[in-house]
């Protein structure tokens, strides 16, 4: 049995934080040096209506749209043995770099997915607590496609699903203690690990249909 602990209301300023995150040097607005041209920004036709966009500006660098649970009034935060279930359209452009992950601290990330259009059938999974990694191959991935996710955050092991089926379980978990906020953001690429935007694209974007979040009633070990 499991309680529905969180959905998410993109609009709402309780829920989430737009265009600020400690996950980005003195919370932003830009984070060359992991290779992003993101300059955040709260604009809500951004991240609030549920599509995450990216339009660029005339320095060269990228308005970003980035939602997080940290600093907001409802502070919410994600446990071990939580299981969030999300479903997403993905980018076509080249050069989008969608992700939701977790953040508390400077440390604490889980990543529920990352992906880039220059891979167009691969998601990449992260456990970056404990060192879990998994590049997940399957045809239905593909820029534009609509995937289902769902992750089990489990103390002995993240276990990753795509589209109902079992994606990836790291048997090294995040911990019994493990506890994390919320991010949802569009990033882009600078070109370092994947090729950046053509010149003459201006505008990205992602969406989120539904992101929800269950709590099991009573935590058992084998999560």
């Amino acid at each position: 049995m499991s309680d529905v602990v969180f959905t998410a209301d993109f609009a709402s300023t309780r829920q989430w934080v737009a265009g600020h995150s400690w996950a980005y040097p003195d919370g932003g607005p830009v984070n060359p040096d992991d290779d992003k041209l993101d300059y955040l920004v709260p604009d809500p036709d951004h991240s609030r209506t549920g599509t995450f966009r990216a339009t660029r500006r005339p320095d060269g660098r990228w308005n970003t749209g980035l939602l997080t649970t940290e600093d907001s009034d409802d502070g919410f935060l994600l446990c071990a043995g939580d299981v969030l279930e999300t479903r997403v359209r993905l980018p076509t452009q080249i050069g989008a770099w969608p992700a939701i992950w977790t953040w508390r601290d400077g440390d604490q990330e889980v990543d529920v997915f990352e992906y880039h259009p220059d891979h167009p059938d691969l998601l990449e999974l992260s456990n970056h607590v404990r060192g879990g990694h998994r590049y997940y191959r399957d045809e239905a991935v593909q820029p534009g496609a609509w995937v289902n996710l769902r992750v089990e955050f489990g103390a002995r092991s993240v276990v990753w699903w795509v589209n109902g089926n079992r994606a990836y379980a790291d048997r090294r978990g995040v911990g019994r203690s493990w506890h994390a906020h919320l991010i949802v953001n569009l990033s882009v690429c600078a070109g370092r690990y994947h090729p950046p935007p053509a010149g003459g694209v201006s505008e990205m974007a992602f969406e989120v249909a539904q992101l929800l979040v269950h709590r099991p009633s009573m935590l058992g070990d084998g999560l």
